[in-house]
């Protein structure tokens, strides 16, 4: 497919010049009514989005709404639902000046931000368990969205479900969605029109500047066209790093007294150069390197990593009767990577003494999904059901090849304190073609749900019964391998695997008063199994190649949510049972399990005029149980703390009209960087401040935002791997200061 570019260039040119020209209206005076100018509000609602429920109303503050999407069951109000469930929204969104999914989630207690194995992808651990941007859902379906990094730019809402979710959403294309669910909301033109153009600059060389529009058309306002395009550019608070993003989506929607549609295209183009590798430990290593100064960059300077993607969504929903609803929806995407990369593995954890070789790669990804349901009311005697059925389906074709450069001579020594340097080596041993990468892999996912919401008491009782039936298959494609110049694999052989499963599920909610409510929820997870190695802790495996049946993961959960006007919360006791692999007389089976149970407390919400909350305390204990190893046994999972938090405050302060403040303090203990939990890491905390300033400029609103991240420059190991029994270490960004001004005409 031939790259699709869009000239983004005079985005850039309108944001300056609309910057250069608030700023000379801001040189006038406007006048004032009073003592004081009255400022101007801009209101824009969200339409609905193929939905008659539409987006669910901010709760007061306005940094998280009332409810969010909850799988197949449709948009739920947050007290009425058996999950723990948190929305941010675009006006958190906007005031932190977010850049991407990772860059909100850092608000959520629950969730800690990694990176995705071996690149540059923003992944998230869920109860301890990983969630990879591939198993993002955008507007209810997977795999739609780009894979490694998603700008904030694309999407109006962040929607975190916690737990596990196979019933709600299904099994998700790379297997995660155990410990939780990320949906990504698009934007919709509001109910007023909306032309903001912003432009701003941070810490490095880099540079900002996008576009937002919205219209609505037609005598009754039923179409709507909203548009985002945003560029960023240049160095990076590390060192010597590069980063460079262009993204442009279109999102449209229709709506009659009973039909709704909407459609949404966007194309991202993220290019990376000299980008700070993860840090592996070497075999050898007993100790953990103190983490490094946060701006060294020990990154060989050829290395990169580009994607490019492009991607298309329809959904459409119709009201057959008052009681039934019909929907559809069915969404693209066509991508493709190339990466030249150096990761580094230390060899000495004292001395920070590392070695590294080029790894280079390309993928191209085809995604082809679709969703189809009814959903409907009836009442049996006293009894009230909201039912559902759905059918869904998923598609991956993904082509790869990669390149390595092996034995001694094309490895480089550097040391992670003082970093060096050298040349690009070149690739003696191939997979695949790099400049024509061949189908490597396929995935096919179906499903079909059937769930009943049953209302009595009331209304005070929800009691949801449910179950998905879908089947897992595969098809993995060989590589032709060659090794300096001769093939020493033909490739092209292929394996299948296909398995089914019912996934049950059933939840209850009784509100016991209008504000409190007790929910419980018994629900599982699904995954592929894992493939039997050739050999486990240096024993050969007899079944070597045989792919394990689908993983169930078992979850129980109890909490209290609480909604006071003002002030929310809830409080959630989970614990998740889900299965390993171990060998057993010779043969990889799944035997094995690991336990994450904890305690979860979010906060939100505006318990004072004028000054808004949010936050939490995550109390984690992930074991890892029947390993068959004594040395494992009993121990912490990787990259997985016993605690975490954050707190944010965003203040308006009194007798300074259109003036708020804001800190928020993220915090995360010691977590192994090992299975057998004798590398430890240090835990870590971070402080962030920001301010913006709202005023009127000849009836213009204007917003200027600031923001300092990690405010006392701390060096430290942000996260511990990112990827199943991997534990390699990121190490946190240093002190970040970011500027926007905005106009909305």
């Amino acid at each position: 497919m031939s790259p699709i570019r869009f000239p983004l260039r005079p985005v850039t040119l309108a944001a300056a010049l609309a910057l250069h020209s608030f700023v000379a209206l801001a040189q006038t005076p406007a006048p004032a009514t009073g003592a004081s100018a009255t400022l101007s509000t801009v209101t824009v609602e969200a339409s609905a989005d193929a939905s008659a429920e539409g987006l669910a109303k901010p709760f007061a503050g306005g940094q998280v709404a009332r409810g969010g999407r909850v799988g197949i069951l449709g948009t739920q109000d947050v007290m009425s639902t058996p999950f723990s469930t948190t929305s941010y929204t675009s006006e958190l969104i906007q005031n932190q000046q977010a850049r991407s999914v990772a860059d909100v989630l850092q608000n959520d207690p629950t969730v800690r931000v990694a990176r995705g194995f071996g690149n540059f992808q923003e992944s998230f651990f869920l109860r301890g368990f990983i969630v990879n941007s591939d198993d993002i859902a955008y507007n209810g379906l997977y795999g739609l969205l780009p894979r490694q990094y998603i700008s904030s730019e694309l999407f109006e809402r962040v929607e975190v479900l916690r737990g596990a979710s196979a019933f709600l959403n299904g099994a998700s294309p790379s297997g995660g969605g155990i410990g939780g669910n990320i949906n990504l909301l698009p934007k919709r033109a509001g109910s007023e029109p909306l032309t903001q153009l912003a432009l701003g600059a941070s810490s490095g060389s880099q540079g900002y500047a996008a576009v937002d529009l919205s219209r609505r058309f037609g005598p009754d306002q039923s179409t709507g066209i909203r548009i985002n395009a945003a560029h960023r550019g240049g160095g990076t608070a590390v060192d010597d790093e590069d980063v460079k993003l262009d993204v442009l989506s279109v999102g449209l929607d229709w709506r009659s007294r009973d039909a709704r549609i909407s459609a949404d295209i966007g194309h991202q183009e993220h290019r990376l150069s000299n980008t700070r590798p993860n840090v592996t430990l070497g075999a050898a290593v007993t100790v953990v390197p103190s983490a490094p100064d946060n701006r060294t960059n020990f990154a060989q300077p050829w290395t990169f990593s580009n994607e490019r993607d492009t991607f298309g969504t329809v959904r459409g929903e119709y009201d057959i009767t008052s009681d039934i609803t019909a929907w559809a929806a069915a969404g693209m995407r066509s991508s493709h990577e190339a990466n030249s990369l150096a990761g580094a593995t230390v060899s000495n954890g004292s001395t920070g003494a590392f070695t590294t070789s080029r790894f280079d790669n390309t993928r191209e990804d085809d995604v082809k999904t679709a969703e189809v349901g009814l959903r409907g009311k009836l009442r049996t005697g006293s009894i009230g059901h909201e039912w559902v059925l759905a059918a869904s389906y998923f598609g991956l074709e993904k082509k790869n090849a990669y390149g390595l450069s092996t034995g001694a001579a094309n490895s480089l020594t550097s040391n992670i304190y003082t970093p060096r340097y050298g040349a690009r080596t070149g690739l003696n041993f191939l997979g695949n073609d790099l400049a024509s990468p061949a189908i490597n892999g396929e995935t096919r996912l179906n499903s079909f749900a059937i769930g009943d919401t049953l209302s009595f008491l009331d209304d005070r009782a929800l009691l949801t019964l449910g179950v998905r039936n879908q089947n897992l298959a595969t098809r993995d494609t060989s590589y032709r391998v060659v090794s300096s110049g001769v093939q020493t694999a033909p490739g092209g052989d292929r394996t299948s695997y296909s398995e089914g499963r019912t996934s049950p599920m059933v939840g209850l909610v009784f509100k016991a008063r209008n504000d409190l409510s007790v929910y419980a929820n018994y629900i599982e997870g699904l995954s592929q199994g894992e493939t039997a190695p050739a050999q486990s802790n240096n024993v050969p495996v007899r079944n070597v190649g045989e792919q394990l049946k689908p993983y169930v993961s078992k979850q129980k959960e109890i909490g209290v949510k609480y909604d006071g006007g003002s002030i929310g919360g809830n409080v959630a006791f989970f614990s998740t049972e889900k299965p390993r692999a171990l060998v057993e007389n010779g043969f990889f089976a799944s035997s094995g399990k690991d336990r994450h149970q904890g305690i979860e407390l979010t906060v939100f919400g505006e318990p004072v005029k004028g000054l808004r909350v949010l936050g939490g305390l995550t109390l984690l204990d992930a074991e890892q149980k029947e390993t068959g190893s004594a040395a494992t046994d009993g121990k912490d999972v990787i990259g997985v703390a016993k605690r975490q938090g954050s707190i944010g405050v965003d203040w308006s302060v009194p007798g300074v009209t259109g003036l708020s403040l804001d800190a928020r303090v993220v915090a995360t203990g010691s977590s192994y960087a090992n299975a057998t939990n004798t590398l430890r890491v240090p835990g870590w905390s971070r402080l962030d401040i920001g301010a913006r300033y709202v005023t009127d400029i000849r009836g213009k609103l204007v917003t200027f935002r600031g923001r300092i991240d990690n405010v006392a420059d701390r060096n430290y190991w942000a996260s511990v791997g990112g990827y199943p029994n991997s534990g390699y270490l990121v190490l946190g960004n240093p002190r970040t200061f970011s500027l926007t001004a905005s106009l909305e005409f």
